[in-house]
């Protein structure tokens, strides 16, 4: 029987524990936390989006980062393979937007829960504690190591995330490993990640959570690189909220490029049918200052950002309004634009863009090409993807390659 070591109990470390011990292997999880899948636990705001219901080509074209190397384990094991396989370990599932698929009960915990009942059932072996490096003898990785003992194995997969929200157990341990094994670590960032701007008017209107708004992001060259309808949150920094996470994934170059956000405050209004909005409003209102105008249009905190970005002075009566202050007031609402510096912090991410250099990595197995013995699974990997469910179906299908292949290790 092979002998297997799993580092890291994350969504990834279960998957291929379990997918090993499926194939017959004896195997052995570390995890120092006191409960696996601390991060699988927060995901989705606590609902878990487990996966996005798509086939393995609707899954990779939601990879920017080496997508194609997911093509063996998408092929094999799709969105929908991860349905089946949680429904049938008594999760029921629901489909909502986007193809985003979430546990009917819209709990996290009854996703973690089911591996680990899984786990136990099958007879995988918890170990809590954190390994430190791994155990290369002749040549192959033979097991890893930690302050209090040490663990021999015919193959160790090391499935230990990124550097995203460190307070789950995410530190880049795994990159250490892969350096160790003779790996090239590409520099981890955070990708779906929050986004600063020197803009005063997002610290001006912080807390402003503006719902139903479409976000335009534009590089250098005034290209479209994303747009979306959905919900933006104004922050003491610049911007965070659904849509602006999303939209981050798809802005990679910072240090060559740069970005401007461009939100359509009245999506659902055409500048025609706005500009007969606001002719409507300006009847009704006619006597009124301006700013008191401009509460039947947006919120209150955007007001005073509204009156200095249309140059229109807040105690201008609504009837002296001219026809160009009328238009600079529609082109504002329907293109109110922020300039981006950057992302946050790594440790804001959701995940984590680099890690181990996918070309030195078999992409069917998630076989190490430099050290025998050695697999790679989930986010510890040069991969990511766009908000929906993409990552996580990331983790299960690199997690059961990995574990299946490790499992079959002693007879190759």
């Amino acid at each position: 029987m092979s002998e297997v070591l799993v580092i890291g109990g994350g969504a990834a470390g279960m998957m291929a524990a379990i997918c090993a011990a499926r194939a017959g292997a004896s195997a052995t999880l570390l995890e120092p936390n006191e409960r696996l899948g601390k991060k699988l636990n927060i995901t989705g705001k606590g609902r878990c989006n487990v996966t996005n219901d798509s086939t393995c080509d609707e899954l990779i074209a939601h990879v920017p980062r080496n997508g194609r190397f997911l093509y063996s384990v998408f092929s094999k094991w799709d969105g929908r393979d991860t349905m089946a396989f949680f429904e049938a370990l008594g999760v029921p599932l629901k489909v909502e937007r986007g193809k985003r698929v979430y546990p009917v009960s819209d709990r996290s915990f009854d996703i973690s829960s089911a591996l680990e009942r899984e786990l136990r059932r099958l007879g995988v072996r918890l170990v809590r504690e954190r390994a430190e490096a791994l155990v290369i003898r002749d040549g192959r990785a033979a097991g890893a190591k930690g302050a209090n003992g040490r663990w021999d194995a015919d193959a160790v997969i090391v499935a230990t995330g990124g550097v995203s929200y460190p307070a789950t157990g995410s530190t880049g341990d795994g990159y250490h490993f892969a350096k160790q094994a003779g790996h090239t670590i590409l520099p981890p960032r955070g990708s779906l990640v929050p986004l600063v701007s020197s803009d005063p008017d997002c610290a001006a209107m912080q807390g402003l959570s503006l719902r139903n708004v479409t976000l335009t992001v534009r590089n250098r060259k005034n290209k479209v690189i994303f747009q979306e309808l959905g919900e933006l949150l104004f922050t003491h920094f610049g911007v965070s909220g659904p849509l602006v996470l999303s939209a981050s994934a798809h802005m990679r170059d910072f240090d060559k490029d740069s970005y401007r956000l461009v939100i359509d405050l009245k999506p659902a209004l055409d500048e025609k049918k706005l500009d007969e909005r606001l002719l409507r409003d300006f009847a009704e209102r006619s006597n009124q200052n301006f700013d008191n105008m401009l509460g039947g249009l947006v919120p209150k905190s955007m007001i005073p950002v509204l009156v200095r970005r249309t140059g229109i002075p807040a105690d201008t009566k609504v009837n002296t309004v001219t026809k160009e202050q009328r238009r600079r007031l529609l082109e504002t609402l329907k293109a109110f634009t922020i300039d981006v510096t950057g992302p946050r912090g790594v440790e804001e991410a959701i995940v984590t863009s680099g890690g181990v250099k996918v070309g030195e990595v078999d992409p069917g197995t998630m076989r190490s090409k430099l050290l025998p013995g050695l697999y790679f699974a989930g986010e510890v990997l040069d991969v990511d993807a766009y908000t929906g469910g993409f990552n996580l179906q990331i983790a299960w299908a690199t997690g059961k390659a990995a574990g299946e292949a490790a499992a079959e290790q002693r007879e190759e």
